[in-house]
Parts: C-alpha cells; structure tokens; sequence
C-alpha cells in the first residue's frame, strides 16, 4: 500500500534467516525452498538474487494437525527429521530486527515459542496469524517493557474478504440500513485451508474475523446472526481464495434487502502486500525508539489489533503515525550531528 515508506522501499527489506519444518525446504536455499511444495501460490517473481539464507528447523510443537497426515504429499507438510535450532541465538547472529511469523492457524505453542525468542533477541515481531500476542495485554506488556515494537494480529489482505466485509458493513451502517444478519465463507486449496479442515484449530481464526467486521457496526449483531469463516478446502483452488459474502438488512420503512458478493483472490501475495508495510513500520519505529504494540499501524494492517478503528480511521492514525515516527528520527540525526565530539 505504500511504494515508500518512512524513506524504506520493499526491496530494502533483506531476509537474514528463515525457519521451517518441512523436510523438503530445511536445508535448502531459501530462494529455492519458497518455491518447493506444498507452496502453490501463483508465482510472479523467478528471478529471486539469492540472499545467501539456508532454511533452517525450527520447533514443530503443534504447528502440524494431525489430520494433515492423510493427505497426499504434494498437499501436505512433511516434518523434517532434523534438530531444531535455538530461534532466539540465530536471530542475535544474523542481526536480524523483524519476525514475521507466518504459522498455520492454531499453532498456539509454537507461536508463542517465536515470540519468547523475539523478547530474548530484541526483535520485533509481526503477527500475521490469529494466535493473540500483540493484542494480548501481557504480552503486549512484555515488548513494551523490553523495548520492542511489534505488529499484530492476523493479517488483513489488500482487498481480501474481512477488507470487504468491513468495509460494506460500515457503508450499510453509514447509510442508514440495519444489518439483520450476514455471513462469510471462505474455501481455497492452499495448506492454510487443509490444516483449518480441524475446527479445533479455528477458534481464533473465528473470533478475529467475526470481532473484525462486529467492529465497523454501531450496534453489533447477535452472534446466531453472523457467520464468519473458512468453509472448506478444495485443491484445485491451490492458492485461489474465493469468498462468498451475504449481508440482509432492513431499510427505509421495513423494507428489506439483501447483498451477496463473490470475491476471488490470491491468497499469498494479497496478504504479502500489506505485511511488507508492517515489516517496515516495526523498522521505523525501532529507528524512532518506539516500543510496544503499534496501535495504528495493527489497526490498520491486522484484522485482531490491540484497538479496533474504523477503517477510515486507522487509515488516518497510520498515515500521521508514519509523518511522526519519521520526523522524530529526523529530528535525532540532527540533534546528533550537532553534538561536541
């Protein structure tokens, strides 16, 4: 969403370490690794300058469901039988500053275990599942009392299906139509949509969808009058997110209507296009001596933030958030180049 941002460009982002579990990545160059299977996203970047990183294993914990094992290989995770590294010591050795954790949906331990290895190494961390770390006080507390700024939770795409469910809600409520009930049902053949085939997993997908678009209503619904999230998987989708959105409502004088949509995206690079904004908020706000949850900058990135805008809202906060952080270093490398030596 942003070309520039704070002075940082997308191809200033330099990836210094990855980690995975899959036998068929760890151990290979990660500009190899992000292509081999189950990854099945259209591929719109072949020639990648190789950035010198071996994928490496990370803790499994319960970052697999069980159920994944039935499935074929091409569509399934593979757990690498390897030792798995100390996530914190990598991240002081490479230097790394941002954590983007991209987990399947449910991996609560293993979450966490990536967050409590960002407070150890003094990294940020970007969220972008619905595993609740940035918008949970106590952890909230914990990066804030270390020093570190951090962005989450559970990413929202660029125009993806919460994005548009959001932003229809609150037209109807804008304009004066009631919202009786809606729904929203998501299905895609990616390995996001066959590890959310396991409920059990779905809890905080559910919440974070559901309290995304609750939020943009002055009155929320009844939960027996909303219905948000993932439907089913069907491979031949691959990476092809479709979304089929329903919104009844009442009008002037009672009188009803009803709207229905059919969203078709890719699920991947959607996604990535507002990630690259978050990394480079926790940049800036390292820069700037910002710590803790970035507030608007995760309301307008994450669909889970610690506070919930109108999207209009955090459109605004993040903009003048951005103009602050950015004059506040400007202000720095003056007051440094001015100091005695």
């Amino acid at each position: 969403m942003h070309p520039a941002l704070g002075g940082w460009r997308v191809g200033d982002i330099q990836i210094v370490a990855a980690f995975d579990i899959d036998a068929r990545k760890i151990g290979r160059p990660l500009e190899e690794a992000i292509f081999a299977l189950p990854n099945n996203t259209k591929q719109f970047c072949t020639d990648i300058p190789p950035p010198g990183v071996i994928v490496q294993m990370g803790e499994q914990l319960d970052g697999v469901a069980p159920h994944m094992a039935a499935y074929p290989p091409a569509q399934r995770f593979e757990p690498a039988d390897a030792r798995p590294v100390v996530v914190a010591e990598v991240l002081r050795d490479t230097g790394a500053e941002v954590l983007v954790n991209y987990l399947p949906v449910g991996s609560e331990q293993a979450t966490a275990h990536y967050a409590e290895a960002c407070l150890h190494a003094g990294v940020s961390l970007v969220n972008c599942i619905p595993v609740f770390i940035v918008s949970d006080p106590k952890w909230a507390r914990r990066f804030a009392d270390r020093g570190i700024p951090c962005v989450g939770d559970d990413v929202k795409s660029q125009v993806g299906a919460t994005i548009t469910h959001r932003t229809l809600a609150r037209l109807f409520a804008e304009r004066g139509m009631r919202i009786d009930s809606t729904y929203q049902l998501n299905t895609g053949g990616n390995t996001d949509f066959l590890n959310m085939l396991n409920r059990e997993r779905l809890t905080g997908k559910k919440l974070s969808k559901t309290q995304a678009v609750q939020s943009q209503l002055d009155v929320p619904l009844d939960e027996q009058r909303i219905h948000i999230g993932p439907s089913d998987y069907i491979p031949f989708q691959k990476d092809n997110k479709v979304c089929f959105l329903r919104i009844e409502g009442t009008g002037f004088g009672g009188v009803p209507m009803n709207l229905e949509l059919r969203l078709s995206v890719e699920d991947s690079p959607n996604s990535a296009g507002v990630v690259v904004d978050a990394i480079r908020c926790c940049k800036l706000a390292r820069d700037a001596g910002i710590a803790g949850p970035l507030e608007a900058a995760s309301a307008w990135c994450m669909k889970h933030p610690p506070r919930q805008m109108h999207d209009a809202d955090a459109r605004l906060a993040f903009e003048e958030w951005v103009n602050e952080a950015t004059s506040r270093i400007r202000l720095d490398r003056r007051s440094s180049e001015k100091a005695p030596r």
